[in-house]
């Protein structure tokens, strides 16, 4: 990555939109409220209700944890594009293939 695309104005547009992520969030909490599996989960609803209870309490994201929640995502899948190149270059291809990403997610995600 340059310089000038790691700027600030500039790193926005590189993000991921954080409407997409916001549908995805309420995708996974509305199946999870579905499922209502006996472990202990709150069961969620994706739209807000007034006068509900505590446990059917809608869950919700502010602007703040979606724009925060992109950034992380975004950093996330760079670090995956890079430890999956070098594995790559190491074995001199010039294609990222699938193998790649599997030998170092483990050790990715242990990291974040």
């Amino acid at each position: 990555m340059d310089e000038e695309a790691t700027t600030g104005g500039s790193r926005a547009a590189e993000t991921f939109d954080p409407e997409l992520i916001h549908a995805i969030f309420k995708l996974v909490w509305s199946r999870r409220g579905e499922r209502g599996s006996g472990d202990g989960n709150e069961v969620v609803d994706v739209e807000p209700a007034p006068d509900t209870s505590r446990r059917n309490r809608s869950t919700t994201a502010n602007a703040s944890a979606l724009k925060v929640s992109c950034e992380f995502l975004r950093i996330f899948v760079t670090e995956a594009i890079q430890r999956s190149a070098f594995i790559a270059e190491a074995e001199e291809s010039t294609v990222i293939e699938p193998t790649h990403l599997e030998r170092v997610l483990p050790q990715l995600l242990l990291d974040f």
